[in-house]
């Protein structure tokens, strides 16, 4: 029997867990929360942060695994990086694993590789902005170097906003560093790949919605993408140049970018799939493809099924809510009837308090469905919201 080891037990991670077993694998699950929701499914638990290298480095050596992996994380990707080089798995590099998890190595990763992306400043923690404001124009966009999820990402428009922009980044981040960035404006999409062996093979194009300034929280998603056939290939190619630069030879990636009127341009991209439910649920509903098992398959050596089955549509709308103490949500199984409808979930409960939406943990539920093409994926989306009520105090 094959053995895996996990990098996480958290809800992001399960249905990795899950398949595992399914597969037949015997499975070890890392996280410094012994009663995270994946623990009682894993054969065995080391208690150990995921950002932990050297925890989890020493953890594969006591489980001594045929793979390690992690699911929709960026940061543990330098624990599987760290792993995988002690035990001579298949994986990514520790310096591919540093240029997928900082965003200021990223992007001189794409420069240096003739890959489009916006100008960029990076700012040292600490550092005056009154000597950055010299080297930026605006509107323009800082970001922590080393987080996700929209943790840190503000909107700047003037001078005026540039210290408060750039000490919000910076404590939404591990290291203080922030990267500037141009404000690029257009369509946003995100681009779901698998590397086998060095051959990039793109699964799957999402459109994407986000809130928009100052934050950009992301709100909903759909495959495939309805922009014009050209534009779509042209995405595919630029992620394609992307995963190269970085590095990426086996396992997945989730890139994003955008759409210019000059063309595709980088926004960033994770050596992992995609969170939001994209790629555990909207690839296989779109594709046939199974890209949990893609992954876990990659990550032991084997050959993965990464051939489209059909071709359909999918989408996740987040649930929009007042902000307040939540007092009831209702409508529930009525959203849940409604046919194409896959699931309905939500992250805050009654009696937790919602807020102004800065980041993705903010959110608080969603939907997710299946449809004959993306426009009958959205259209069961909204049909299911529109069910819901949430009343805040």
């Amino acid at each position: 029997m094959k053995k895996v080891l996990i990098i996480g037990a958290s809800i992001l991670q399960l249905p990795a867990i899950l398949k595992a077993k399914e597969l037949g694998y015997c499975v070890a699950a890392a996280d410094y929360n012994p009663n995270a929701v994946g623990v009682p499914y894993a054969d065995e638990f080391f208690n150990v942060s995921t950002i932990d290298a050297e925890g989890v480095t020493e953890a594969a050596r006591l489980f001594m695994p045929d793979g390690v992996m992690t699911l929709a994380t960026d940061m543990p990707m330098r624990s599987v990086a760290a792993a995988c080089k002690a035990l001579g798995l298949p994986g990514i590099s520790a310096e591919t694993a540093i240029k997928a998890t900082d965003k200021a190595e990223m992007i001189k990763a794409f420069e240096e590789h003739g890959v489009e992306h916006p100008w960029y400043y990076v700012v040292k923690k600490g550092a005056d902005p009154v000597d950055i404001a010299e080297h930026i124009a605006f509107p323009c966009i800082s970001k922590p170097t080393d987080n996700a999820g929209s943790r840190g990402v503000m909107l700047i428009r003037s001078a005026e906003e540039l210290k408060s922009a750039i000490e919000y980044s910076s404590a939404n981040g591990r290291s203080g560093e922030v990267i500037i960035e141009e404000y690029l404006t257009g369509k946003e999409v995100s681009v779901e790949v698998m590397a086998v062996r060095g051959d990039i093979h793109v699964l799957q194009v999402t459109d994407k919605i986000t809130t928009g300034a100052p934050h950009f929280v992301e709100m909903g998603h759909t495959q495939p993408s309805r922009l014009p056939y050209k534009d779509v290939e042209a995405i595919k190619d630029l992620a394609k140049r992307a995963v190269k630069a970085i590095g990426i030879d086996d396992g997945p990636a989730h890139v994003e970018i955008m759409l210019t009127k000059d063309g595709p341009k980088m926004i960033e991209l994770g050596a992992r799939m995609g969170g939001d439910c994209i790629t555990t649920h909207l690839v296989p509903l779109s594709t046939g493809i199974d890209m949990v098992e893609a992954t876990l398959k990659v990550s032991l050596g084997e050959e993965p099924d990464i051939e489209m089955k059909y071709k359909k549509g999918s989408a996740i709308r987040y649930i929009h809510s007042p902000i307040g103490l939540i007092r009831s949500i209702v409508g529930t199984e009525t959203a849940r009837a409604v046919p194409g409808v896959v699931e309905v979930a939500f992250t805050k409960a009654i009696g937790e308090r919602t807020g102004e939406l800065g980041s993705s943990t903010d959110r608080v539920g969603y939907v997710i469905a299946g449809g004959e093409d993306a426009d009958d994926a959205e259209r069961i989306c909204e049909e299911a919201l529109e069910a819901l009520r949430i009343t805040v105090e």
